[in-house]
C-alpha cells in the first residue's frame, strides 16, 4: 500500500465516521421528540447520548481539513509547499482541540470562548474551500480536474450548511431550559420541536452534499 492509498483509506474512514455517526445523532434526536413514548428524564438521557455521539462527526469534520489538503498534494493533484501541508494540520489540530475542550468544559466561559474561536475558524475555512472550488472551475487551476474542483466547492457548501445547523439549533439551549424548569407541555414542547424541524432541513442538505461529494471522489465523472 502506497502513502497515497493509505491517505485515501483514512479519508474514506473519516467519511464513514462522519456520516454514520451523524445518522446516529439524527436518530437519537428523532426519539427525543417522542414525548408520548418517553418521559422527560428518559428523553434527557437520549439528549446526552446525542451530544456525546455528536463528537464523532465533529472530530471527523475537523480532521477532514488537513486530510483533504494532504491527499490532493500526495496524489499530485495540487503541488503544495511543505509548510502549507503542515499549516493545514496545525489548523485541523487546533480545531479538534477546540471541539473537545469546549465539550469537556461545557456551560463555562472557557467553552464559550472555544466555540467563538471555532466559529470564526469554520467561517474562514468555508470561504477557503468555496473560493478554491470557484477559482479552479473558472481558471482551471490550481485544481485541474473538474470533478476535484467541484468537490472542493461542494466541501465548502458542506461547511456552510453545517454552520447553519449550529445557527438553527442555537435556540434549543433556552428552550430546553424552559422545558426542564416547567415540564412537558405544548407551550414548552412546540417551540423546541419547531427549532429541531428547522435544524433538520440543514442536516438533510449536509447528507445530500456528503453523498454527492463521495460520488465525485470515487467515480470522477468529469
Amino acid at each position: 500500500m502506497s502513502y497515497y492509498q493509505l491517505l485515501v483509506y483514512v479519508h474514506i474512514l473519516l467519511f464513514v465516521l462522519w456520516l454514520g455517526a451523524d445518522v446516529g445523532v439524527f436518530m437519537l434526536g428523532q426519539h427525543f421528540r417522542k414525548r408520548e413514548k418517553y418521559d422527560l428524564s428518559q428523553r434527557l438521557i437520549l439528549l446526552q447520548l446525542l451530544v456525546n455521539l455528536d463528537m464523532v462527526p465533529r472530530s471527523a469534520w475537523a480532521l477532514m481539513v488537513p486530510l483533504t489538503i494532504t491527499v490532493v498534494d500526495a496524489g499530485g493533484w495540487w503541488d503544495l509547499p511543505g509548510w502549507a501541508v503542515l499549516l493545514s494540520w496545525a489548523v485541523g489540530g487546533l480545531w479538534l482541540w477546540l471541539v473537545w475542550d469546549a465539550h469537556a468544559h461545557d456551560q463555562t466561559d472557557r467553552a464559550a470562548r472555544d466555540r467563538k474561536i471555532e466559529s470564526w475558524l469554520r467561517i474562514g475555512l468555508t470561504v477557503f474551500y468555496l473560493g478554491l472550488g470557484i477559482l479552479s472551475l473558472v481558471n482551471e487551476a490550481p485544481l485541474i480536474p473538474i470533478w476535484l474542483a467541484t468537490k472542493a466547492l461542494m466541501f465548502g457548501l458542506i461547511f456552510a450548511s453545517a454552520i447553519m445547523i449550529d445557527v438553527a439549533f442555537k435556540p434549543v439551549g433556552s428552550q430546553l431550559g424552559k422545558l426542564i424548569a416547567e415540564g412537558s407541555s405544548d407551550e414548552t414542547e412546540i417551540p423546541l420541536l419547531r427549532t429541531m424541524d428547522r435544524t433538520r432541513i440543514w442536516v438533510w442538505i449536509v447528507y445530500i452534499l456528503l453523498l454527492a461529494t463521495a460520488f465525485l471522489g470515487n467515480v470522477k465523472p468529469f
